[in-house]
């Protein structure tokens, strides 16, 4: 197990300006992470090429690994050549990837209305997100490089799903970033989701999360599930996740890879990613 931190849960100070995504790499580093996940929120390497080289720079300084590279996508469009021209877009992050020497990269594949994502709408879009998903993996194999769908945006999340479309692509290097408390937003149960795609798995993201069986808003920091109960980011180990049982089935199962903590409570951001790593830490040795 190689444990580490996405920069996504350090989004809240770079974008208050208190701290840069360079200075985040360094920050993960003397906290004590063995990896950092490359999350470009706020921002496009496509645009930024001179940062591309900056943070694998910054990595190398600080002896620390670049784990994983995700990026949004959407490959749901309005015409064959929208469709098309996303699937390059996500191409030419793969070679962003290249640069940064990261072999793993999450796309993300599909997005609707939650009015639009009941079964029927799924399994029609299903052999247009296979096609999408077998071009970007063939891409990527010539780098050999890894590609993934998170369970992610109400959509494409629940475990089945996933499941159906990482083996309808049927490509050794195409998988699922695995995260523990997405299921939540779909009202899945996180234990039984993640023994489900555990086998699936290339990277693991290890989140926690408030839930609140409720159909009445609960205020700042909560949002809704696909059933209309209640999730609020809580820093690792101190949420509902049966976090000691999901790390024991991740252990158990023989994955060697990286974890890497997502925190995205309303604590601050380095309190929360601090506590939520040596709990992490501690609950993965105890399991």
């Amino acid at each position: 197990m190689i444990l580490g931190v996405s920069s996504y849960s350090l989004y809240q100070a770079m974008d208050s300006g208190k701290m840069s995504f360079l200075d985040a790499i360094s920050w993960v580093k003397e906290e004590g992470g063995e990896h950092f996940e490359v999350v470009p929120l706020g921002f496009d390497l496509l645009e930024s090429p001179d940062l591309v080289q900056e943070i694998k720079l910054r990595a190398e300084q600080e002896k620390i690994v670049l784990s994983n590279y995700a990026i949004g996508a959407n490959f749901i469009q309005d015409s064959r050549e929208a469709f098309e021209l996303e699937i390059e877009r996500v191409k030419k992050h793969v070679d962003i990837a290249k640069d940064l020497g990261i072999m793993l990269m999450r796309h993300d594949v599909a997005s609707r209305p939650l009015a639009e994502t009941g079964d029927a709408q799924f399994y029609n879009d299903l052999p247009l997100l296979v096609e999408a998903c077998q071009d970007v993996a063939d891409y990527a194999a010539n780098y050999g490089i890894t590609t993934s769908v998170e369970n992610h945006g109400y959509y494409v999340q629940a475990s089945d799903r996933v499941q159906h479309l990482v083996k309808l692509t049927n490509r050794p290097n195409f998988r699922t970033t695995l995260d523990i408390g997405n299921f939540l937003c779909v009202d899945e149960d996180p234990v039984a989701a993640v023994m489900n795609n555990l086998p699936y798995a290339s990277m693991v993201h290890i989140k926690d999360f408030y839930y609140q069986s409720s159909s009445e808003n609960l205020g700042d920091g909560w949002f809704p599930t696909k059933e209309n109960n209640y999730l609020r980011g809580s820093i690792v180990g101190q949420g509902d996740l049966k976090m000691r049982e999901i790390l024991k089935l991740i252990k158990n199962s023989g994955y060697s890879g990286y974890l890497s903590l997502e925190f995205e409570g309303i604590e601050d951001c380095e309190h929360g990613t601090r506590i939520g790593l040596e709990n992490l830490r501690r609950l993965w040795e105890e399991v």
